[in-house]
């Protein structure tokens, strides 16, 4: 059950025997061909997995599926720089418990800079704490979710610590444990062992098919751990095999 009980999805049943051909993109890929469903227990939700595992493929097809804009923003973000999202979203079922988001907000790295140009031109920079261009990336990022992100909100991110520092990092982990403590529900795609050591949280390796994993035993955890160690030694392994 949720430490706060305030979730707004409790499920994604992927309908995959709808399928014409699961030879195609994206059904063939190894973690969504081996889907059934995935259950939200909690109000933080990691989703982790080396890159090209299906991460985003699927956190889009969940965003899109919640009626949000592939390319990020609320539901109200209409915009379209780039068709390039796969059908995913066509099959998923999503299972909701009644309560009623006060917003739903995607936000993807790879796009951020679409939706902060899309933020300008509707005249909406003065609820994003400014006009997001004039900062760095990390801090365009930041000021988004400090005014933007609110109360009893629904959250996906998609490898948000791509855009911050280590310190930055400790800082949105701040705001997501804020935000939790007022009613939000966030599910994140993410590499970063700071983020994925936020307790209470459920992650799933999408490596092995989406099973639920303990932070110390994600290899995130256990790689930089090893590596931060001993950095010498791991360097000479390393440039030593090259």
């Amino acid at each position: 059950m949720s430490l706060f009980s305030n979730l707004y999805i409790d499920k994604v049943k992927y309908e995959k025997e709808k399928i014409s051909d699961t030879k195609k993109y994206p059904f063939n890929i190894p973690a969504i061909k081996n889907l059934d469903e995935l259950n939200f227990d909690k109000n933080v939700t990691f989703l982790i997995g080396e890159n090209g595992v299906g991460k985003s493929t699927f956190i889009e097809a969940l965003a899109i599926s919640l009626d949000l804009n592939p390319e990020g923003g609320t539901q109200n973000f209409m915009f379209k720089t780039s068709d390039t999202h796969s059908n995913l979203s066509d099959y998923f079922k999503i299972y909701k418990n009644g309560n009623v988001p006060k917003t739903k907000f995607f936000l993807r790295a790879e796009s951020f800079y679409n939706v902060a140009t899309e933020i300008q031109s509707l005249g909406l920079y003065k609820s994003y704490g400014g006009n997001l261009h004039e900062c760095s990336h990390g801090e365009a990022f930041l000021n988004l979710v400090k005014n933007r992100f609110t109360e009893n909100g629904l959250y996906i991110l998609d490898e948000p610590e791509s855009a911050l520092s280590p310190t930055r990092q400790m800082s949105l982990l701040c705001l997501i444990d804020d935000l939790v403590k007022k009613g939000s529900q966030f599910i994140i795609s993410t590499h970063s062992p700071i983020l994925l050591s936020y307790k209470n949280a459920q992650i799933y390796d999408l490596d092995n098919n989406f099973n639920k994993v303990d932070y110390k035993d994600t290899e995130i955890y256990q790689t930089y751990k090893m590596f931060l160690q001993d950095p010498d030694r791991m360097l000479e392994m390393l440039l030593e095999e090259n």
